[in-house]
């Protein structure tokens, strides 16, 4: 049973999504749906469909009535539905429907593909606020032709003016590229300029830009941190990208220690399998925080035992909500909907067992859905 004021106040929360990206903006075929609702980039086998997952059953159960669909409308009914409304009104009805205080969102992926910060403002009638990817700086700057010898100061004088316009936070997809096994200790700047001067000339060569070099990975996580701003790490699952063994953000132990004293904070991002290890290191350093945003899509039905995980060791004041939503709107949906679902199974199995009072289970909830994330962005107004 889940305890009425519990779902009072969690109706009543507009969430801070800490990490997100935009929603599509283009009509979406089945085939194309389907291919949008998976981290995977891999054909599906002949005779399968991505419906057939935890997702797709959250999508045909939670999403499915908000478009004016039955529960559990069939795959074929739900996407003629989306088609029928059209993709403006599919992603304004849901984004309002996940009843947001503010979007953070990651503007460095797929962004002629995805709505802007202004358009995701409108359709979500919630503010919206910036997190840069570092390594989409570095390779807009290889792009620009720049020799190595500029490139340490042109990142850092990139990521001044990002700051200067208002940015909120910076974030490294290193365990996409190489692994979070990258060299811990700031690097020097000799080996920057080393390590650039074999990328850049790498890139001249084969014609592709992607940063993928340890050293390089680590100088631009260091340089987010010099911003002063948070500096968001993606962690564990996502796409085929990553090897997911070396996602584990115990492997960023050191780098944390180094650090501590920077005066910016460190946010985990998502963490699935590794939110244990996320929380263990939430609770040992002051300055780290993290959620269990993604994985609670892909999760769907069963997404209330990762939620009650994190609850485990991590410091309430430590954790904060995102969907990390991107592409199909449903995303960001799921990730509002899963994460007040899983809170309130939670939380009110602890009110209902004396385990804490109604009070704190409230401010729990607070916290981790809104206020953590004001304080942690300087965004006290939303």
């Amino acid at each position: 049973m889940t305890h009425p004021a519990i779902i009072e106040a969690l109706d009543q929360l507009l969430l801070i999504d800490h990490h997100v990206h935009g929603t599509l903006r283009v009509e979406l075929s089945r085939e194309k749906f389907e291919n949008v609702i998976t981290e995977s980039d891999r054909p599906r086998r002949i005779g399968t469909t991505n419906f057939d997952s935890q997702v797709g059953l959250a999508i045909r159960k939670f999403c499915a009535p908000e478009l004016g669909l039955d529960e559990f409308a069939a795959p074929e009914l739900y996407v003629a539905r989306r088609l029928e409304l059209g993709v403006e009104e599919v992603n304004a009805r849901l984004l309002r429907a996940a009843s947001l205080g503010a979007l953070i969102i990651d503007t460095g992926f797929a962004t002629g593909e995805l709505a802007n910060l202004e358009e995701m403002a409108a359709l979500s009638n919630a503010p919206t606020y910036e997190i840069v990817r570092l390594e989409a700086v570095a390779e807009q700057l290889v792009r620009s032709e720049i020799s190595a010898a500029e490139f340490a100061n042109g990142v850092r004088e990139e990521l001044a003016s990002a700051v200067s316009r208002g940015i909120v936070g910076t974030k490294s997809i290193a365990a996409y590229r190489y692994g979070l096994d990258v060299p811990q200790q700031r690097p020097s700047e000799a080996d920057v300029l080393s390590a650039a001067d074999v990328w850049i000339r790498e890139c001249a060569k084969s014609g592709k830009i992607r940063v993928e070099d340890p050293v390089l990975l680590s100088f631009l996580m260091w340089s987010g941190i010099d911003t002063g701003l948070p500096l968001q790490i993606h962690i564990g699952y996502g796409d085929s990208d990553i090897n997911l063994v070396r996602a584990n953000p115990a492997l960023l132990t050191d780098f944390l220690k180094a650090t501590e004293t920077s005066g910016a904070s460190v946010a985990l991002l998502h963490c699935y399998p590794y939110h244990r290890e996320a929380a263990y290191l939430s609770q040992m350093f002051p300055h780290v925080f993290f959620d269990v945003g993604e994985a609670l899509n892909y999760s769907g039905l069963q997404s209330a035992q990762i939620v009650a995980e994190s609850l485990e060791i991590g410091p309430f004041s430590k954790q904060l909500y995102s969907s990390d939503g991107w592409g199909p709107v449903e995303l960001h949906f799921l990730g509002a909907k899963l994460w007040r679902r899983g809170m309130a199974r939670v939380l009110s199995t602890w009110v209902e067992e004396n385990d804490c009072t109604l009070n704190d289970a409230i401010r729990v909830i607070t916290m981790i859905g809104r206020t953590n994330a004001m304080h942690l962005y300087g965004i006290a107004h939303s």
